[in-house]
């Protein structure tokens, strides 16, 4: 049997931590602004939930710099929809993560349904949904969004190799989605040197574990603090504090509900919009909680102002 400790030196030869980081050091990375953390909401899905987020977030003092949107798919938003969502984010400085789609789970082949079938994860099957997905985005951009989430390698790949040759503008970014499953440095790695801008790791990893990605990579994490049953229903308010410090730059998100897309989930296409807005108001009001947690218990920590120069806010 191989030396532990020797594995555990080839991969810190390679830019991979020997060790989840039990000694739980402190980030020295920040965004750009300077800041350690930043606010996400997901399931912003229509242009009448993001006018409820936005009221909500006023009320409350507490700015939402990200907006994970359209998470149903933004094929089934008009275009109409669509421009009325990117001057809204555009005039209150939010960034915005279009979700394209359907995805692999509206396709016709349903191995993704099965119970093992589900193990093999929400890949874009064949080049045709690849082509489907980048129309969608072209879509999308040519509205003005500068922002998409991507659960696939493969495409994460192609993507980064059109912004690279000018295909796609070089200021649009890419998200990695916590159903890509990347639970280690080494994928954080991965997805890094493809071309993601910010990555969602699993949301039940510990401390240590989390601390260890962020040695190994430079761009944000995306931590989810509040997520659906569907994912093991947890609540991590009062790792919040902590996080800041071990992972800035972070993302904090706020997740959640019964199940996301699985079943019955708060983002199939036919959840009325009302439901969505009511929801966001409250996770307005946990990023409030949060943030109230984060200033008594580690003041060190700042959170960006509203319209951060470096996020991507749609330009319609």
């Amino acid at each position: 049997m191989e030396n532990l400790d020797r594995v555990r030196r080839l991969m810190e030869k390679h830019g991979i931590p020997g060790r989840d980081a039990f000694d739980l050091p402190t980030s020295k990375k920040r965004f750009p602004d300077g800041a350690w953390y930043r606010m996400e909401i997901s399931g912003v899905e229509r242009p009448e939930v993001l006018e409820a987020l936005l009221e909500e977030s006023d009320k409350r003092g507490v700015p939402i710099h990200r907006l994970i949107s359209t998470v149903m798919g933004a094929t089934l938003l008009d275009d109409a929809e669509l421009k009325e969502f990117a001057r809204l984010a555009a005039a209150a400085k939010s960034e915005v993560i279009i979700t394209p789609g359907p995805r692999a789970s509206w396709d016709v082949g349903r191995q993704v349904a099965t119970p093992e079938g589900a193990l093999s994860g929400l890949r874009y099957r064949g080049s045709d949904q690849l082509s489907y997905v980048i129309a969608d985005m072209m879509r999308c951009i040519e509205i003005g969004f500068r922002g998409f989430l991507v659960i696939d390698e493969g495409l994460l790949w192609l993507l980064n190799e059109m912004r690279a040759k000018g295909d796609i503008p070089q200021d649009v970014i890419f998200k990695v989605s916590i159903f890509a499953g990347h639970a280690s440095a080494a994928g954080g790695k991965v997805l890094q040197s493809l071309g993601a801008n910010t990555f969602n790791p699993v949301g039940d990893l510990s401390l240590p574990a989390l601390a260890s990605i962020r040695q190994a990579i430079d761009i944000p994490l995306d931590l989810h603090v509040y997520l659906a049953d569907s994912f093991g229903g947890f609540n991590r308010f009062y790792d919040a504090p902590e996080m800041a410090r071990l992972c800035a730059p972070c993302y904090y998100k706020i997740e959640p509900g019964t199940a996301l897309a699985a079943g019955g989930g708060i983002y199939k296409p036919w959840t009325p919009a009302a439901a969505h807005a009511e929801m966001c108001r409250e996770k307005v009001k946990f990023a409030q909680i949060m943030h109230e947690m984060i200033r008594e218990n580690f003041p060190t920590a700042t959170m960006s102002e509203r319209g951060a120069a470096d996020l991507a806010i749609p330009r319609p």
